[in-house]
């Protein structure tokens, strides 16, 4: 992705976040809070600094945390459209091209690559302050099972656009 071209392409719709998901909880002591926005069609995106916290080397961040933040983003690009619309990852394939380091603004990207019924595939994608690629996935996406469906306004359970 040319980081210069979404600069310009990128508008603000800032999507909901949760009051204790690991990657967007607002009220997650342990989590990495982070607030997420949209173009509106299919792309994702979000600056972060990870925190030392959660390094594996000392000064790079742990490829557990990378790889929740590429989850999470591609995920999010099935709600660009539907906020509910909540979809599990089936499988996720990560490519680790640089250390990623703790404590520098990053760049993540995410966008939907197919969508058919109730199955989509997503890339994300992690820059460096450099606009060098530091890693990425590919992630296909499955409709969340109905048992798993929670009844009710999303907003009433902590799921909504927090100011």
């Amino acid at each position: 992705m040319d980081l210069a071209v979404l600069d310009q392409q990128m508008s603000s719709n800032k999507q909901p976040n949760s009051h204790y998901c690991f990657v967007c909880g607002i009220k997650n002591n342990h989590g990495l809070r982070i607030t997420f926005f949209d173009n509106g069609v299919d792309q994702v995106w979000c600056e972060y600094t990870i925190p030392d916290h959660y390094q594996g080397y000392p000064g790079v961040a742990h490829g557990g945390v990378v790889a929740a933040i590429l989850d999470e983003i591609c995920g999010r690009t099935a709600m660009i459209s539907d906020p509910d619309h909540f979809m599990m990852t089936a499988k996720i394939e990560v490519r680790y091209r640089s250390p990623v380091p703790v404590g520098r603004l990053l760049r993540i990207m995410g966008q939907m690559t197919r969508c058919r019924g109730r199955l989509a595939q997503a890339r994300g994608e992690m820059y460096l302050p450099s606009g060098e690629l530091a890693a990425e996935a590919l992630v296909t996406l499955a409709d969340i099972p109905d048992q798993f469906r929670v009844d009710g306004v999303l907003e009433d359970l902590s799921w909504k656009v927090y100011e």
